[in-house]
């Protein structure tokens, strides 16, 4: 099964335009990192959207891996884990990470389908 590791901003973005990330990306090994789900806990705060996409991530906690990126960077750490499993797709929205991961991305296009570039 191909892994694909979701980004802060991936989730964010799915959540604002109600597309179901667990529902739609079933045939994928989903990995959110711990601090993906940090970054979610500290923007749900102040951003309805991030509320809503924590929320969506915490009742759906059995469907994915959660591994730690050992980093306090977020972006960073996804770059580093993307270069460390080149077979991962990144999910991502993220300019810099996009420009400089070179594996397979998924993004989200036209506010309502998933696309893998």
């Amino acid at each position: 099964m191909t892994k694909l590791l979701l980004d802060t901003s991936f989730i964010i973005t799915a959540a604002k335009n109600k597309l179901d990330i667990f529902e739609e990306l079933l045939d994928y090994k989903l990995i959110i990192p711990k601090q993906v789900i940090v970054e979610l806990q500290g923007l749900a705060k102040s951003k309805i959207n991030a509320s809503l996409a924590l929320k969506i991530v915490e009742v759906n906690k059995e469907l994915f891996t959660s591994p730690d990126l050992k980093t306090k960077n977020t972006d960073y750490g996804i770059k580093k884990y993307a270069k460390e499993n080149p077979t991962t797709i990144i999910a991502t929205l993220d300019r810099e990470i996009k420009k400089e991961v070179k594996n397979m991305k998924m993004v989200i296009r036209n506010k309502k389908k998933f696309d893998l570039i």
